[in-house]
C-alpha cells in the first residue's frame, strides 16, 4: 500500500499541474536543452563508455530515458522548425528547408507560452540558421529573449565562448520567480568545427577507447581523433547541463521544472547529419520532472520531435486551440508522465515518419535532395524522390550537405583507391530510388533489402502506410506538387547559384567545407 501511494501521489500531482491556467495551481517551468549534432547512443545512460555524460545520465535515472526518439529531418534549421511547431517539415512550407525564411503564419511554442503568462528566454543557438520576421518585418525571437552576453574562456579554440550557465542564471534573475518560465538551452556543441586532437590532448581520451568505427568510414588515426574531438564537445554540453540542474536545485525550482534533453540531428559526419539513415534521425532523449514523473524508466515507444510542442503546451495548462498554434501533427508525451510503465507503453506508437527537403545545396538550380521515409518496428523504408541527384551535394561544389572534417577528407581520399572506394560510395555515391533496412540486424544501414523477395510484404506495407499518412498530412509531394520546395528562397546568399558559379570556373567557397573537398573535374 505504501508503494502504491508513492506512485499515486506524483500522478495525482501531474493531473493537477495540467489544469487550465486560470486555476490557482502553479504551472511548471520548462527547461529544454538541445545539443547541436549529437547522435543516439552517445551517452552513459545508453551504455557508451567513450563519452562521459553524468548529467544526462542523472536526468535519465531520475526521469525517463527514450530509446526510440527521432527527428523528422536531420538538419539543424528544419529539425528545430518541427520542434517549435509540432508539425512535420512537409507541413511547414519554407521551414522544411535549411536556411529558410520562417513563414509568418506559424507560431512557436515559446511564442504561445509567452502570450499565456510564461517568461521565455534562450541562450546559445535557437531556431537557426535562417531568418524569422513578423508580417511587419520585425525580427521574431522564436524561442524567447536572448541571454548570451555572458562569456567564458572556452576549453578549445572551436568551442563557443558563450557561458551557457551564467546566461541561464541571468535569465532566472530576470524571470524573478513571479511567472512560470520556459528556457531554451541551445548548445552549439558538438557542431563543427573542432580543434583537432583535443579529445586526446585535453579530454584525456585514447584512440583505443573507441570500441569501433562505423563501417562506412575508414578506421584510422584521423577518423578516431575526429570522433574523440566530437566526444569532448558533447561533454562540454553535458557539463553546462549539470550546472543548470545545480542552479535550479539551489533556487528550489528543480521539482517544479520539466526538463527535456535531446539533440537536433545526428553527428556532423559523412552519411549521418543531413541524411535519412538510422544514425541521422535517431537521437538521444531523456525527460525529468521530479515529484511528477515516476523515475528510472526506459521508454521503447517511437516518439518524434513533433511531440514536443504539444507536450509543452499541455503541461502549461493550455489546449491546442488556446495556444493559437497551427493544429499539431504530434502527440503529447504526457501519457508517459501519467504511468509507471516501462518498455513499450502505448501500442499505437509503433512508428515515425522522416524525410528531408533542401539542406545545404550546391546542386544545379539550388535544388534539394527530397526524401520521405518511415521507421516502424525496427524497419526503415526510404523513398529517394530524385535519385539522379547527388545526395550529399555535387562533387564540383564540395559535397555541401556534409560538413568539412578530417573524416570527410579521409572518405573522399578513399575514392581514388579501388580497395577503399566503398567508403566514398556509401557516403557520397548516388542511391537507388528506394531503400529498405532491417534495423534489428543492420543498424548501420549497409544492406539494402528493397529488392529482397523475403522482405517484399513488409516493404510494401511500409511504403503504402507512408504514402497514406503523407496524403493525410497534406504533403505537397504526395499530390505531385513537390517542386514547390525549390521555389522557397534561401536566407543564405552564399548558396545562390553555387553550382553554376563553380561550373563556370569561379573559385567559390563555403565556410563549412574544406577547399580539398571540391572535385571540379568530376563528371556529371
Amino acid at each position: 500500500m505504501k508503494n502504491l501511494l508513492l506512485i499515486a501521489l506524483p500522478l495525482a500531482m501531474a493531473g493537477a499541474l495540467f489544469a487550465a491556467p486560470e486555476t490557482n495551481q502553479k504551472r511548471p517551468n520548462i527547461l529544454f536543452a538541445l545539443a547541436d549534432d549529437w547522435s543516439f547512443g552517445h551517452a552513459g545512460a545508453y551504455g557508451c563508455e567513450w563519452i562521459k555524460t553524468p548529467n544526462f545520465d542523472k536526468i535519465a535515472k531520475d526521469g525517463m530515458l527514450f530509446t526510440r526518439a527521432y527527428t523528422p529531418t536531420a538538419k539543424c534549421g528544419p529539425s528545430r522548425s518541427c520542434i517549435i511547431t509540432g508539425r512535420n517539415p512537409w507541413q511547414l512550407k519554407a521551414a522544411a528547408n535549411h536556411w529558410a525564411y520562417f513563414p509568418t503564419e506559424f507560431k512557436s511554442f515559446s511564442e504561445a507560452l509567452s502570450e499565456n503568462g510564461y517568461f521565455a528566454g534562450m541562450t546559445g543557438k535557437g531556431w537557426a540558421p535562417g531568418v524569422a520576421k513578423d508580417e511587419q518585418g520585425k525580427l521574431r525571437n522564436l524561442v524567447g529573449t536572448v541571454f548570451s552576453d555572458k562569456t567564458l574562456e572556452p576549453p578549445t579554440n572551436q568551442i563557443s565562448d558563450v557561458d551557457y550557465t551564467e546566461n541561464f542564471k541571468e535569465f532566472l534573475n530576470a524571470a524573478g520567480g513571479e511567472k512560470p518560465w520556459v528556457f531554451w538551452f541551445g548548445s552549439t556543441e558538438p557542431h563543427r568545427a573542432y580543434e583537432y586532437g583535443t579529445g586526446v590532448s585535453k579530454g584525456g581520451k585514447k584512440l583505443a577507447d573507441l570500441p569501433h568505427v562505423p563501417p562506412y568510414w575508414p578506421d584510422n588515426e584521423a577518423v578516431r581523433n575526429d570522433m574523440l574531438d566530437y566526444a569532448y564537445e558533447v561533454e562540454h554540453f553535458d557539463k553546462h547541463l549539470g550546472n543548470m540542474l545545480a542552479e535550479l536545485e539551489r533556487r528550489g525550482e528543480l521539482e517544479n521544472t520539466l526538463i527535456v534533453v535531446t539533440s537536433d540531428n545526428g553527428m556532423p559526419f559523412p552519411r549521418v547529419k543531413g541524411y535519412a539513415y538510422e544514425n541521422s534521425n535517431h537521437l538521444p532523449m531523456a525527460i525529468m520532472w521530479k515529484g511528477t514523473i515516476v523515475p528510472d524508466r526506459v521508454i521503447e515507444d517511437y516518439v518524434s520531435f513533433i511531440d514536443l510542442a504539444p507536450t509543452f503546451i499541455e503541461v502549461a495548462g493550455l489546449t491546442a486551440e488556446q495556444s493559437g498554434m497551427h493544429p499539431f501533427t504530434g502527440r503529447s508525451l504526457t501519457e508517459f508522465f501519467k504511468t509507471e510503465k516501462s518498455g513499450k507503453v502505448v501500442e499505437e506508437r509503433d512508428h515515425v515518419l522522416i524525410g528531408r527537403e533542401r539542406n545545404d545545396v550546391g546542386r544545379p538550380e539550388d535544388h534539394g535532395y527530397p526524401i520521405r521515409g518511415i521507421v516502424k518496428n525496427d524497419l526503415l523504408y526510404i523513398n529517394n524522390v530524385e535519385p539522379d541527384r547527388w545526395p550529399g551535394g555535387n562533387p564540383q561544389t564540395g559535397y555541401l550537405d556534409t560538413d568539412g572534417s578530417p573524416t570527410k577528407t579521409e572518405v573522399l581520399k578513399s575514392r581514388h583507391d579501388p580497395d577503399t572506394k566503398k567508403f566514398w560510395d556509401l557516403c557520397f555515391g548516388k542511391r537507388g530510388a528506394e531503400e529498405f533496412y532491417d534495423l534489428s540486424k543492420d543498424t548501420w544501414c549497409m544492406n539494402n533489402l528493397a529488392k529482397n523477395p523475403d522482405k517484399a510484404s513488409a516493404y510494401a506495407g511500409l511504403k503504402k502506410q507512408l504514402q497514406e499518412e503523407l496524403e493525410k498530412q497534406g504533403d505537397p509531394r504526395s499530390s505531385g506538387n513537390g517542386p514547390v520546395f525549390n521555389t522557397y528562397p534561401s536566407a543564405n546568399p552564399v548558396e545562390r547559384d553555387f553550382y553554376k558559379r563553380a561550373m563556370s570556373g569561379e573559385k567559390v567557397k563555403a565556410d563549412w567545407v574544406n577547399e580539398s573537398d571540391f572535385e571540379p573535374d568530376f563528371p556529371n
